[in-house]
């Protein structure tokens, strides 16, 4: 009898054992954001409506109707006036770009993102232990990771991802990469470094598919602080709920939605198919499948099943009953049961204009992406953190609060994640954040671009179609 009791309580405490090593290292597996910097490019670099339209008007293959267009997507975009372009832009080289303006670029982000972050944090590039770069439109050798490594002196046995052609999801997938890492490491820090190279990327030619992406495109980068070290948890920003990536890349009409490729005259520019606006809006329907059990409560998920069935036991109105049928009541599930804030990629107004009607989000709700388009532009991959940097700025993130990253890249992908606040993030703690200096400046009365006045004929609809097809899909 005693040797039964003995036994059993050995394999209780077995259970207990093996719970709470289960239990344990669920925990050191959480990704946090420690700290992130976004960068803000020198004045001199400061790109103007004007300046735009001096930059395209350089382009000698260009016709009338093709200036035209690329100005009324300037001025249609949302696009401020207080943007940032590559150097080479100014000088007057876009269309002869070296691979050492491509390198310097990249040079005058991560030297003043990356030593700004680690010097806030008291921290020496020894102590990374992951290292994750995305540059989608830059490949050289020996890669950018390889000199952010030789430039800091990084360790040896650093882990590091070199990540290309990923497009203006790469973010999502850069902390994809770091969470799934820190779920076998334990004590780790990691830095991501996300920006884009545009200086070797000017199209020179004048096929419509391929010159919009000219006008939208602007310099910016960030680098981002993750860790999984529980002794730090209580100091970290925000910590990584769930994450979904969503890839179509198998569909033709998606894979070709979004192609670098030569034109007729062998000019390489990104060509931007009529495809696009769909591509995006199923790889953003089948994304919201996944990740919206994960994000919403049940009772709204309930409810919106409920709405589900009651319409189809309505059956569709008759094709004559059109009234009726923009009458009803639209079955949508609302976000904000379990989304506090919504970072949108800044890929144009169109894409905000399009995400906030899918989600039924408010003004407010928009503010953010459409304030970060107007002061830094498309910044591609790094744009969440601009969005995110704005809310932080603006004293809207309290400890608790969801925060809801969606973004799109070529290929085609639409990827997002939540990340909850873990403390009250008030902006005279981040000396850093990039928008410091204007914050008290936003959101200004009107963001509306002055040319739409100076030119009355941009008001006028485009003899084609492309205009408004391609500025739906950046």
């Amino acid at each position: 009898m005693d040797l039964l009791c003995i036994l059993s309580s050995l394999l209780i405490s077995y259970l207990i054992f093996k719970i709470w090593k289960r239990i344990d290292s669920k925990r050191d597996q959480s990704c946090y954001i420690l700290d992130y910097q976004c960068h803000k490019p020198s004045d001199d670099r400061m790109v103007s409506t004007q300046f735009s339209g001096e930059i395209i008007l350089r382009n000698k293959h260009l016709r009338l109707n093709e200036y035209k267009f690329l100005l009324k997507a300037i001025v249609s975009s949302g696009i401020g006036e207080q943007t940032y372009a590559p150097r080479l832009f100014f000088e007057g080289r876009e269309e002869c770009p070296t691979q050492q303006d491509a390198l310097s670029e990249m040079e005058e982000f991560y030297i003043d993102t990356i030593k700004k972050l680690l010097e806030r944090n008291k921290l020496s590039p020894t102590d990374i232990d992951v290292l994750v770069v995305n540059v989608a439109m830059l490949n050289t050798t020996p890669s950018l990771s390889a000199r952010i490594i030789n430039h800091y002196k990084m360790r040896e046995d650093i882990k590091v991802f070199n990540l290309t052609a990923m497009g203006c999801s790469a973010s999502v997938i850069s902390v994809d990469i770091v969470k799934n890492i820190f779920k076998t490491y334990k004590n780790k820090l990691a830095l991501v470094v996300t920006s884009e190279s545009l200086s070797q990327n000017w199209y020179s030619g004048n096929n419509r598919s391929m010159i919009l992406a000219n006008c939208l495109f602007r310099s910016g980068g960030c680098a981002v602080l993750l860790t999984n070290k529980r002794c730090l948890s209580g100091k970290a920003m925000f910590k990584l709920k769930c994450l979904v990536r969503t890839h179509h890349g198998a569909r033709e009409d998606s894979y070709n939605a979004c192609v670098q490729k030569e034109d007729e005259l062998g000019r390489v520019g990104i060509h931007l198919d009529k495809t696009l606006p769909k591509a995006a809006t199923r790889a953003f329907v089948d994304n919201l499948k996944v990740i919206t059990p994960k994000i919403l409560p049940v009772t709204e998920l309930f409810r919106f099943m409920l709405s589900l069935l009651l319409k189809k036991l309505r059956g569709n109105p008759s094709k004559g009953s059109t009234a009726v049928a923009q009458a009803a009541p639209k079955a949508g599930i609302n976000f904000k049961t379990g989304i506090d804030h919504f970072c949108i990629h800044t890929g144009g107004k169109a894409v905000i204009d399009a995400i906030g009607y899918s989600l039924d989000l408010s003004e407010y709700d928009l503010e953010p992406a459409r304030m970060t388009l107007h002061r830094f532009g498309n910044t591609s991959a790094s744009s969440l953190w601009y969005v995110l940097g704005y809310m932080e700025a603006k004293k809207r993130l309290r400890r608790g609060d969801r925060v809801f990253m969606i973004s799109f890249g070529a290929g085609f992908k639409c990827n997002s994640c939540v990340w909850e606040v873990v403390r009250d993030l008030n902006v005279g703690e981040s000396l850093g954040n990039v928008w410091n200096h204007c914050i008290d400046q936003y959101p200004p009365q009107s963001i509306v671009n002055p040319f739409l006045e100076k030119y009355g004929w941009i008001r006028e609809e485009d003899d084609h179609d492309t205009f408004k097809v391609r500025e739906e899909a950046m």
